[in-house]
This record gives structure tokens, sequence and C-alpha cells, in this order.
């Protein structure tokens, strides 16, 4: 059974104006479940009041030492984590990475978005250590 799904909007957390409308920006469909997937991710666990549930350890974990478990772990997380608190969309694939001889954390999830009719999605990004 294939759900037909509604259009889906959120707002730019950029908070920048339209300059026809003036209004805030809006995001649509495939961007505004794309920055939702991406927010979830990168929300650290506790960091939303009200629901410890919400959020993963990889903003920590880029401070680990490098190990194949340590990946399959964010992995295994990430993926409950969306199938959890993102139901617009059905996860093809998610790949947790450490590139050789650097202090990168590459992350790419792969998805469909249920009800669309548009191709399959992904969400690439890369955490680096810094220093303030």
């Amino acid at each position: 059974m294939r759900r037909i799904s509604r259009k889906f909007r959120d707002i730019s957390l950029s908070f920048t104006r339209n300059p026809v409308t003036n209004d805030i920006l809006s995001l649509n469909d495939a961007d505004a479940i794309k920055k939702s997937v991406v927010n979830l991710v990168r929300t650290r666990i506790g960091e939303k009041f009200f629901n410890s549930l919400i959020g993963t350890n990889i903003e920590s974990s880029v401070f680990e030492l490098q190990s194949i478990p340590l990946a399959r772990s964010l992995q295994i997380d990430i993926e409950i984590l969306l199938k959890n608190f993102e139901p617009r969309i059905k996860i093809s694939s998610v790949e947790v990475s450490y590139p050789d001889y650097t202090n990168e954390l590459n992350i790419a999830i792969s998805y469909d978005v249920i009800g669309l009719s548009i191709p399959p999605q992904t969400v690439d990004f890369i955490l680096q250590p810094t220093r303030v």
C-alpha cells in the first residue's frame, strides 16, 4: 500500500526574510525533511528539554579513538533515532566512517521520502574537532 503525503513545510532557521512577502523564508518538502534529519542527528542527547531520548553522541565521538565498533554503534544510534523521530522517511542506509589519517567523522544517510514521488535523498556531513 502506497501512502499519499501532503506537502511538508518548515521555517528556515536562518530567519532571513522573503523580499516580496516580508515573511520568514520557508523550506519545502525534501529540503524541510533534510534539515530535520540533520538537526536530529546533530542534537546532543539531553539537549532537548522534556525528551532526553532525542539526540546522538556524534558530537562527542569526534574526540574518541577511531574504531569500527564505535562507528557501528553510532550507525545503529542514528538508525534508531530517525526511525523513532522522523516518520516521513524510510532509511535506505546509514554509513559512519573515519577517514584514514584525519580527525574527521563522515556520516552519509540515504533515505526515501514516504508519500512523495521524488528520487532517494542523501545527506552527507563531516564533523571535525575544532578548538575555540
